[in-house]
């Protein structure tokens, strides 16, 4: 299985590339702050979601991995 992440200063393109990236590789596409969207959303946890955000998005990575699926 392959793992790609990307990290850089806002507004550089890692959101650009990274969809792009999975379009061609037919890859899981996670973004961290659609996952921390959601999770603020639900009201539950603190407005300044960070450590629960990466790891949601880490389980969720790693049950593709699991499966074969490239992230």
């Amino acid at each position: 299985p392959l793992l790609i992440a990307f990290a850089g200063l806002s507004g550089v393109g890692k959101s650009t590339v990274a969809r792009a990236g999975a379009r061609h590789l037919g890859a899981a596409y996670i973004r961290i702050d659609t996952v921390e969207q959601a999770l603020r959303r639900c009201g539950t946890l603190p407005a300044g979601v960070v450590t629960e955000g990466y790891a949601v998005a880490h389980d969720v990575a790693a049950d593709q991995l699991a499966v074969g699926r490239p992230v």
